[in-house]
C-alpha cells in the first residue's frame, strides 16, 4: 500500500478527477432540487427527512468547497480521503432515504467505479468493500425498526456485489489505459529524441541543406546552408532578394531535372557551391529539396593530395636533381667569369643560372609544401602585431618602395601562428610592391585592419596600385603553379591560403572598385576559435 498504488495514473487522472469533482457536486445539486419540490408524499416516506435534507444540503456544500479550491492533490492519500468522504456520505443519504428503494445504492456504485478510476490495486479494492459493507450493515439497521426492510437483503446484496464488479472491471481497464499512456509517452519521447537528433546532425552537416515551398520562400536552412551563403538567417525569407543566383539555377532544373546544374556563386567573395534539387512533396503542395556543395573544398583536398603526392615525390629526387643542377650552375657561373665569351655567350650563361635558380626555387616551394609544420596559434593583438611587422618590414626597403599602415579601432584579435602570419604578409606586400613598382616610379603597399561589419571578425587588406589582375585570370590566382611571370614558381599565393587555412582565417582576392590594382583580405578567426 506504497505510494506507488496511491499515485494518480498522468495528467489524464487529473482531468478525470475535475470530471469527478463536477460530478459530485451535479449529484448533490439534484438532491437538493429534490427535497426542495413538492414531493412530499416521497420525502415523507423515507426513513429521515429530516437528516436526509440536512445530508443533501452538507453533500452539496463540501463538494463544491473542495471544487471552489481547486482541489488537485497528486498524492493518492488525499485522493483516498476524498473517495471515503464520498462513499461515507453516500451510505449516510442511502439510509436517511429509507434503504434500496431510494436508488442511492446506484449512486454509490458510480462511485466505487470513478474511486478505483483514481486509486488502483488493492486501495481501489478497499473502497469498494467499504461501500459494500455499509449497503449492507445499514440495511441490517433498518430491518431492526423495519421489518418491511428485510426484504431489501437480496438488493442490497446485489448493489454490493456490483461494487465489487465496478471495481475490478475499472481497474481493467485503467491498467490498459496506464500501459497504453505510458507506451505512447515513450514512443512520444523516442520521436522527439529522433526529432533532436536530426536537427542536430543537419545542423552539423557542412553540405547546405535547404527546404522552400512554392513560392520559394525558405522553410528550413542548415547552419551549412547559411555559412556557405554568407546568410546570417533565411528561414519565412523569399529565396530571390538573398541568392538570385540560386533562384535561376532551380528555375533550370524546373525546365529540365536530367541537366546537371551550373556551378554558383552566393556571393563576389563566397564559395563555389554545386546545388542539386529533388522535389519534396508534403500534402498537397510540393516544396523543393536543395542541397548546397562547397566544390572549392573537393578541389583543395585534391590539390593537396596532389601536392603532397609531389612533395614526396620531389624529396625523394630532390637530391638527384640537385646534383646536376648545381653542377650546371656552377659551370655556367664558370663559364660566365671566363674572359673569352663574347656578349651573346654571356647572355647565354646568364639565363642558365637564372633558370637554374628558378628550378632550385620550385623544389625549395615544393619541399615546403610537404614539409610544412603544424600550426602553433597565439593569441595576438593585430593592431601591435601590424605595426612591428610594418616597422621591422620598412627597414629592409629600397627608398622607391613605400609601406603604408592604416589600424581601425582599438582591440582587434585572434588566434594564428605569427611566423605563419610573417610569411603571408610577407609575401602578399612584396608582391604587391613588384607589381606597383611595374607602373608607378614610387612603388607603394597599404596594410589596412579594421573590424568587418558582417561578420565581426578582423581583416587586414593588402592593396596596391599596380596593374591589377586580369578579370579571366581572378579565379586562378590561387592554383599552384599558375603565374603571370617568367620568374615566379606559382607558389607563393596559395601556399599562403594554404598557411590562413591551417589557422582558421581565409586569404581571398577583391577587386578595387573604379581603381586600378589589387586587393587581398586575410579575414582572421575569432580569437576564442583555435586552429586544427
Amino acid at each position: 500500500m506504497g505510494t506507488e498504488s496511491l499515485a494518480l495514473p498522468g495528467s489524464q487522472g487529473q482531468r478525470i478527477l475535475r470530471v469527478y469533482h463536477l460530478y459530485r457536486i451535479a449529484i448533490g445539486l439534484a438532491l437538493v432540487l429534490l427535497i426542495s419540490s413538492d414531493l412530499h408524499d416521497d420525502l415523507m416516506r423515507m426513513r429521515s427527512p429530516a437528516l436526509f435534507h440536512y445530508g443533501a444540503w452538507l453533500y452539496l456544500i463540501l463538494n463544491t468547497l473542495i471544487a471552489v479550491l481547486a482541489y488537485k492533490p497528486r498524492q493518492g492519500l488525499p485522493i483516498l480521503s476524498l473517495a471515503l468522504m464520498d462513499v461515507i456520505l453516500l451510505s449516510a443519504l442511502f439510509y436517511f432515504a429509507g434503504g434500496t428503494p431510494s436508488g442511492i445504492g446506484n449512486l454509490l456504485i458510480i462511485a466505487v467505479a470513478i474511486a478505483n478510476i483514481l486509486l488502483h490495486g488493492r486501495i481501489g479494492l478497499l473502497i469498494a468493500a467499504i461501500a459494500a459493507i455499509g449497503l449492507i450493515y445499514l440495511t441490517f439497521y433498518l430491518s431492526l425498526g423495519d421489518p418491511d426492510a428485510s426484504r431489501q437483503y437480496p438488493q442490497a446484496a446485489a448493489l454490493g456485489t456490483l461494487c465489487f464488479a465496478a471495481a475490478l472491471l475499472v481497474q481493467g481497464l485503467s491498467r490498459r489505459l496506464r500501459v497504453s499512456e505510458e507506451l505512447a509517452l515513450r514512443r512520444a519521447e523516442e520521436v522527439a529524441n529522433l526529432e533532436a537528433l536530426n536537427a542536430l546532425i543537419l545542423q552539423r552537416m557542412r553540405t547546405g541543406i535547404l527546404v522552400l515551398d512554392s513560392r520559394q520562400r525558405v522553410l528550413l536552412a542548415n547552419q551549412g546552408a547559411l555559412e556557405l551563403l554568407r546568410q546570417e538567417s533565411l528561414v519565412g525569407e523569399r529565396l530571390a532578394p538573398r541568392c538570385p543566383e540560386l533562384l535561376k539555377a532551380m528555375q533550370r532544373w524546373r525546365d529540365n531535372p536530367t541537366l546537371r546544374p551550373q556551378n554558383l556563386k552566393a556571393t563576389a567573395d563566397g564559395p563555389v557551391l554545386q546545388p542539386s534539387f529533388a522535389a519534396l512533396q508534403n500534402g498537397a503542395e510540393q516544396n523543393v529539396l536543395v542541397f548546397l556543395e562547397d566544390i572549392s573544398q573537393i578541389a583543395q583536398k585534391a590539390q593537396q593530395l596532389k601536392l603532397a603526392s609531389l612533395g614526396r615525390l620531389t624529396a625523394s629526387i630532390a637530391h638527384e636533381i640537385r646534383n646536376p643542377l648545381g653542377a650546371i650552375s656552377h659551370a655556367a657561373q664558370l663559364l660566365q667569369e671566363s674572359d673569352s665569351l663574347d656578349q651573346s655567350d654571356q647572355r647565354l650563361a646568364q639565363i642558365i643560372q637564372d633558370h637554374s635558380r628558378r628550378m632550385n626555387l620550385v623544389i625549395e616551394n615544393v619541399l615546403q609544401l610537404s614539409r610544412r609544420r603544424q600550426a602553433e596559434p597565439q593569441l595576438l593583438d593585430l593592431k601591435y602585431w601590424l605595426h612591428r611587422f610594418a616597422s621591422e618590414f620598412r627597414g629592409g626597403l629600397a627608398p622607391n618602395q613605400t609601406l603604408h599602415l592604416e589600424t581601425i579601432g582599438s582591440s582587434l584579435q585572434t588566434r594564428m601562428d605569427p611566423n605563419q602570419l610573417i610569411q603571408v604578409l610577407t609575401n602578399l606586400v612584396q608582391n604587391g610592391l613588384r607589381y606597383s613598382g611595374q607602373t608607378h616610379a614610387q612603388a607603394q603597399v597599404w596594410l589596412r585592419l579594421f573590424r568587418d561589419t558582417v561578420s565581426d571578425l578582423p581583416v587586414v587588406e593588402v592593396i596596391d596600385d599596380g596593374p591589377g589582375v586580369p578579370a579571366e585570370q581572378e579565379q586562378l590566382v590561387f592554383e599552384p603553379f599558375f603565374t603571370t611571370e617568367n620568374k615566379g614558381t606559382g607558389l607563393g599565393l596559395y601556399i599562403s591560403r594554404e598557411l590562413c587555412e591551417s589557422n582558421r582565417a581565409w586569404l581571398d582576392y577583391r577587386k578595387r572598385d573604379e581603381q586600378s590594382g589589387s586587393c587581398f583580405r586575410i579575414t582572421f578567426a575569432h580569437p576564442r576559435k583555435r586552429a586544427e
